[in-house]
């Protein structure tokens, strides 16, 4: 018992700090979001804030339930628990319930739906974790990166056929915590060519494209030694990004839904159309910039009470704390969540196992691609892909399973000295 108590002591509070301020925060702003002035009790089911709270009470409840466990406990059955979401991401292609064009709910009751694709960022952390770990790995085999990439691309695949892009994108992160593992960062380079290439191909004419690689291809053969082997690997990489750039068209056609299309055509100022395909982010940032520099106040924002932005209470919730608490706000917002991920980075390091060091860095990935993201595409930096933000959206699914992700990164911290 005395064991069990100084470890639950030993857990960083100043991450629990943060993760009660932001959820705190997000309470706050879902009750300022759907306001409803008939029904005033925050314990009104009806009502979104009266589901987040009881949300929020027992998601603390898993948490204090997790620092009880055994450390081992995770490690063990991370494999059952990745079997577990992945059933269950079945379970919904068959059973789920279609909400917004996403087969992505398991429903339960009559008011409650589970999003299995929520808890499966846990689940894959963990079985990645464990099998670098278990085996005390460097990424720098094929056969290791590929089983790693299985791991990560299996759950994404299953919530791709929801279909739910912005879910499946979300597990592409867990690739910043393998290069910490040794993962070469030329895999990163290329990751980020593709998405350039992808990006000027739906811009710019495609042959056009091909042209300039050739060319540069070329190029960089002609100024540099002209070994056998660098001109092969210019060679494949050239036809590679040609190939890849004449498929962006077709992928762009039939795997992404026609609403996502549009959602990217408007980022790139193919569409201009404010009322139409372009409505949610004209009217998102609308509201952050009325917000100016203190806000409106708490329940005075026009966009937010008129209803002028749809989802506000879930993938929009950053447009009511820039509407209502304005720059100074989002200001402290952004800032507790870069505390919170660095300090988590943080955490990783000081990990004595390797267990522990690589879920760290997953649960690290996850939040800031989330934080990017949903922020980014509340302000028109990125597409709307509708992921939502950790601890503020409105969401049971979403706020245990983050809870469930930061919460079990503190149990092994505290308990970071033990072999794991």
């Amino acid at each position: 018992m005395n064991s069990r108590r100084s470890l639950f002591f030993n857990v960083d509070w100043f991450v629990i700090l943060i993760y009660l301020a932001l959820c705190a925060i997000g309470w706050f702003n879902i009750h300022a979001a759907v306001f409803d002035a008939s029904k005033p009790s925050m314990f009104d089911m009806s009502t979104n804030y009266g589901k987040q709270t009881i949300f929020i009470i027992t998601a603390i409840i898993i948490g204090i339930v997790i620092l009880l466990l055994d450390s081992k406990f995770f490690s063990t059955f991370s494999p059952v628990f990745y079997g577990i979401t992945l059933l269950l991401l079945v379970v919904v292609l068959i059973v789920g319930r279609n909400v917004g064009g996403n087969q992505a709910w398991i429903p339960i009751g009559n008011s409650f739906r589970l999003q299995p694709s929520e808890f499966a960022k846990f689940a894959t952390s963990l079985l990645l974790a464990h099998y670098i770990g278990t085996n005390n790995l460097r990424l720098t085999d094929r056969k290791t990166i590929g089983f790693c990439l299985l791991i990560i691309l299996l759950p994404a695949a299953l919530i791709m056929l929801q279909p739910d892009t912005g879910s499946a994108i979300t597990f592409s992160s867990l690739v910043l915590a393998l290069y910490r593992e040794g993962l070469s960062v030329y895999v990163l380079i290329i990751a980020a060519a593709m998405i350039v290439l992808f990006v000027l191909s739906l811009m710019y004419n495609q042959l056009l494209i091909i042209g300039i690689i050739v060319v540069l291809g070329a190029l960089f053969i002609a100024l540099s030694r002209k070994t056998r082997k660098l001109v092969i690997n210019t060679s494949v990489t050239v036809l590679a990004s040609a190939l890849f750039t004449l498929s962006v068209h077709f992928a762009y056609d039939n795997i992404l839904q026609k609403h996502q299309r549009n959602r990217i055509d408007v980022i790139l100022g193919k569409i201009d159309d404010p009322r139409g395909q372009g409505y949610n982010l004209n009217q998102s940032m609308i509201a952050i910039g009325s917000g100016g520099l203190w806000g409106k106040g708490y329940l005075q924002g026009t966009q937010t009470k008129y209803d002028f932005v749809p989802e506000q209470s879930t993938d929009f919730i950053f447009c009511t704390v820039g509407e209502e608490w304005g720059f100074a706000g989002s200001f402290v917002v952004v800032a507790l969540y870069v505390f919170l991920i660095l300090r988590v980075v943080q955490i990783a390091e000081r990990q004595r196992s390797t267990f522990s060091r690589v879920y760290g860095y997953c649960v690290a990935s996850v939040f800031f691609f989330h934080v990017l993201i949903n922020i980014g595409m509340t302000i028109g930096l990125v597409p709307v892909i509708g992921i939502p933000l950790p601890f503020l959206s409105y969401g049971g699914s979403s706020l245990w399973s983050f809870t469930i992700l930061l919460f079990i990164l503190l149990k092994l911290d505290s308990n970071r000295m033990g072999i794991i």
